[in-house]
């Protein structure tokens, strides 16, 4: 998809051990670590381990070598440029033993707290401009009103808080994906960053997709600049959360066997979106979630707790989308509603746009209109449900009349009789059952 949103700065790969801003105690039982566990005996292959350009990492391994925890091998690898092959000596085995005691993590070296937030703002999500074909192409396979396109176009560029309530079935859900996939560009999202000593995992396979690597022209003149690898070019971020969402889940996780720390969903989720569908049916009251987001909505910063109990800042760059059936009103009292930036209606569809909608769909799934069905369904069914149209009805109708045909073994055709069939799986009569 063709974005006009403005390239994000890359994070610049450090030059040398100085300019880390890691405590290099850590740095180097990392190295010891990463060493055991992977078996790397090249600089290259510790270099791609710890996510480091190769000078920065030999500095490391002579820093090691003083200190008498790693030795040369004495032996030079053909198949590695003709490498020095290093090892760790028992004084470096204990060490590494002993680190691994006080923090299972090896792998890419963190990237310290603060310069992680110096990045975040380089990519900022309050940093992009949406436009209205931006929008439209994203949200082509609905059908909207344009007043709709009107109110979120501005809450989707300010990147703030936005409330999406009405009734079910009208695409709140499809809208958020929507808003995500208009965004378009890529960030850059660390592996893990550090504070007071502490590691945080946060790039995480499952919540981030990794942008494709551009291939290098062999006969480009210059190489292209290489970025920080302890981070991950990612698209931006999309976490959905639903009726599982609890408080605890936007707290720090600590691994006690590993003694490390897993990011909460929020920071996962900088400089994307987070979404909060079905609002009103979790565990806690809708009233409860959303004053834990209120500093963190107003001053882009959220507070976290480590296992001491040290309270820390770290940035808050998302756009987070509550997505409710309940009227705002009935779940929030004022002050939380005003904290929540933009509040938008997503009402059903008017009879022309159900029509569209129903179209649309048949088109799409091979069953052709029949005026007399589409006739039958406008005057005697929807009358019975005082003829509310919902964004849902036309897929379910035409599904379950799909279902009926291959049943009968009969051609997709639309009839009265498949609508009445359809439509009574559609709605439950109210009746008392006999228990």
């Amino acid at each position: 998809m063709n974005m006009q949103t403005s390239a994000v700065v890359a994070p610049p790969a450090p030059k040398g051990l100085a300019q880390m801003q890691l405590p290099i105690v850590m740095m180097r039982d990392i190295l010891l670590k990463t060493m055991f566990r992977k078996n790397a005996d090249m600089v290259s292959d510790i270099a791609a381990a710890l996510c480091l350009p190769i000078p920065v990492t030999q500095e490391l391994v002579d820093m090691a070598r003083e200190q008498k925890l790693l030795e040369a091998t004495g032996t030079l690898n053909a198949n590695s440029g003709n490498e020095m092959g290093y090892q760790l000596t028992d004084a470096g085995r204990a060490r590494a033993l002993d680190a691994l005691s006080q923090s299972e993590y090896y792998g890419a070296m963190p990237v310290p707290l603060d310069v992680y937030r110096e990045q975040v703002e380089r990519q900022s999500i309050r940093n992009i401009m949406v436009t209205r074909q931006q929008l439209t192409d994203a949200m082509g396979h609905l059908i909207l009103p344009d007043s709709l396109l009107d109110h979120l176009g501005p809450a989707v560029s300010a990147g703030r808080s936005i409330l999406m309530y009405g009734p079910p079935g009208n695409g709140k859900s499809s809208i958020s994906n929507g808003i995500r996939d208009a965004l378009g560009d890529c960030v850059y999202v660390p592996r893990a960053i550090e504070y007071a000593g502490q590691v945080i995992t946060v790039y995480d396979p499952i919540v981030h997709t990794a942008a494709p690597e551009e291939a290098e022209d062999p006969n480009a003149l210059r190489r292209p600049r290489r970025f920080d690898t302890r981070y991950v070019k990612c698209e931006r971020p999309t976490v959905v959360t639903g009726g599982e969402l609890s408080l605890s889940m936007l707290d720090l996780v600590y691994n006690p066997t590993a003694r490390t720390y897993q990011a909460p969903l929020q920071l996962k989720s900088t400089g994307g979106i987070f979404i909060v569908d079905d609002l009103g049916r979790q565990a806690e009251p809708p009233q409860a979630l959303v004053n834990r987001w209120i500093v963190p909505l107003e001053e882009g910063r959220d507070i976290l707790a480590l296992q001491s109990g040290e309270k820390f800042e770290v940035p808050f760059d998302t756009l987070v989308i509550f997505s409710t059936n309940f009227h705002p009103n009935e779940i929030f009292d004022q002050a939380a509603l005003r904290r929540i930036f933009f509040k938008i209606k997503i009402d059903g569809p008017d009879q022309e746009n159900f029509l569209k909608i129903f179209a649309l769909v048949a088109r799409k799934k091979g069953m052709r209109l029949d005026e007399a069905t589409l006739v039958h369904l406008l005057k005697t069914k929807y009358p019975t449900i005082d003829n509310v149209y919902a964004n849902y009805q036309p897929v379910f109708l035409i599904d379950q009349m799909m279902a009926i045909c291959d049943f009968e073994g009969i051609p997709y055709e639309m009839s009265p009789d498949l609508i009445d069939r359809a439509w009574a799986n559609m709605f439950v009569e109210d009746e008392e059952i006999v228990k």
